[in-house]
């Protein structure tokens, strides 16, 4: 099993930044895939970002050059960086890890970005 627990969620003004954080209760270093996903109001859930277990990384179109996915294997953490936010940015950001099949998720962090 995986825990996940998210920090790093608030409120900003359009055109800063945060950092959210996923800290893992096991090594995140056989993990296949570490994903940020989020879910704004009244819409579905979507891949934000993911880091693979060999360190690759890839992104939603919308965020592309706006976001980074990092992450720091000795204190099994992922990070994801969020610059230049806009409001339609605003969701609640969930971190994800796909581990031997499974599908683990945080409680979710809330990102609220103000125009």
């Amino acid at each position: 099993q995986v825990q996940l627990v998210e920090s790093g969620g608030g409120l900003v003004q359009t055109g800063g930044s945060l950092r959210l954080s996923c800290a893992a209760s096991r090594s995140i270093a056989n993990i296949n895939f570490m994903n940020w996903y989020r879910q704004a109001p009244g819409k579905q859930r979507e891949l934000v970002a993911r880091i693979t277990k060999g360190g690759n990384t890839n992104y939603a179109d919308s965020v592309k050059g706006r976001f980074t996915i990092s992450r720091d294997i000795a204190k099994n953490t992922v990070y994801l960086q969020m610059n230049t936010l806009e409001p339609e940015d605003t969701a609640v950001y969930y971190c994800n890890a796909d581990y031997v099949l499974v599908n683990y998720w945080g409680q979710g962090t809330q990102v609220t970005v103000s125009s």
